[in-house]
């Protein structure tokens, strides 16, 4: 697992936008939210925390065309 370090303002979807681009936001601010239970109950962060960041798997069609199946996370 890698980290991350919050810049002012971050928020959960802003961060995981950043961390996953290629993949749903939803998704991916749930698996932040498990990773970092203790930070669960913050909205908007402070500069300077640092957050658990897990590697997401998504499955990937075979029926997408080959510049579509890249995998992000």
């Amino acid at each position: 697992m890698n980290t991350y370090r919050t810049i002012q303002g971050d928020q959960w979807d802003m961060i995981a936008y950043r961390l996953y681009p290629n993949v749903g936001r939803e998704l991916c601010m749930s698996k932040l939210l498990e990773a970092n239970e203790e930070y669960r109950e913050t909205v908007i962060f402070p500069a300077g925390v640092t957050l658990t960041v897990p590697e997401i798997d998504i499955p990937v069609s075979d029926n997408l065309p080959p510049w579509k199946r890249k995998r992000a996370g």
